[in-house]
């Protein structure tokens, strides 16, 4: 096919003159929050919505430090910004419980000595991560990005980084409350749904001497715990780093909002002296019900 000057001089005009797409990199911190609500769902089909119940399998696994498998069920229940995530196994290890009512945290003690975990020791140092909604991302009412007007938080668009081999775009998430830990929320460039979480922060003393090994007949054993009767250890640990990772994936679209049904949480605490330790919770939703009437004991503070 043959152009003509002037037909050659339109299709020229025409592709000057139409709007270049704003690259991820170039997105300002409120354009990736907007655009991520939008992933979810409609403003009319989020606010229809105020409580949520998901359901589904759990497992409970050490990567480093200790050796073993835990297989259970968890669920995260939402109401506003009222929050439950639990994951329970049939073991002397109980499970999690995490809960807030949007201003005051509660994290259960579910080892066989009636402790908490390190990992429930970290989330109650840092209460911010439960109060803003932010644990357990999307699948859950309270949703940090879903209530920014209570939670006042400083969001920067870090632009786009290589995170796991993937290309997503980094928001950081600076507490209203001054905090020294580091939160960064990455998304999908593409759909900009909300795919990982990271917190790190280095903390002066550790949770080692609160932190019982968990074992059991079927062969779960952690090599990270350490008699409360040795304070002399605790005091030998010194800027300790916790990091926090949470992925999501397997997205599915309900009633007009797309949530994610595979929840993974990464729990790493590297100790001075060297040592490792890698805890991980796999949670694989099988039922999602949405505006439940929900008994007000789901979110009662202990």
């Amino acid at each position: 096919m043959r152009f003509s000057a002037k037909s050659a001089f339109w299709l020229l005009a025409l592709v000057l003159l139409r709007p270049s797409p704003i690259r991820a990199a170039d997105l300002k911190a409120e354009d990736i929050v907007s655009h991520h609500l939008d992933a979810i769902g409609t403003a009319a089909a989020r606010g229809a919505n105020k409580s949520r119940v998901v359901q589904g399998t759990a497992r409970f696994k050490i990567l480093v430090g200790g050796a073993g498998q835990l297989e259970g069920k968890g669920a995260v229940v939402s109401e506003e910004r009222k929050l439950n995530i639990m994951m329970k196994f049939p073991n002397e290890y109980k499970g999690e419980q995490f809960i807030t009512d949007g201003d005051q945290s509660y994290i259960a003690a579910t080892t066989f000595a009636h402790r908490r975990t390190t990992f429930g020791e970290f989330l109650r140092s840092q209460p911010v991560i439960l109060q803003d909604g932010l644990l357990g991302g999307a699948m859950s009412t309270a949703w940090a990005l879903s209530n920014l007007e209570r939670n006042h938080p400083h969001l920067s668009s870090g632009g786009v980084k290589k995170v796991d081999g993937w290309q997503l775009v980094d928001l950081r998430y600076q507490p209203k409350k001054s905090n020294d830990m580091d939160i960064h929320l990455y998304f999908d460039p593409e759909t900009y749904r909300h795919v990982e979480t990271v917190y790190s922060i280095v903390l002066a003393t550790g949770f080692g001497n609160s932190v019982p090994s968990i074992s059991d007949q079927s062969g779960l054993t952690s090599s990270s715990g350490m008699p409360a009767s040795d304070p002399a250890q605790s005091s030998k640990q010194r800027q300790i780093r916790y990091t926090l990772e949470e992925r999501f994936s397997d997205f599915k679209t309900a009633d007009g909002i797309t949530l994610p049904s595979h929840y993974n949480i990464h729990f790493t605490q590297e100790l001075q002296d060297g040592k490792t330790t890698i805890y991980e919770w796999d949670m694989t939703a099988t039922d999602v019900s949405e505006n439940m009437s929900l008994d007000p004991r789901n979110f009662q503070v202990k």
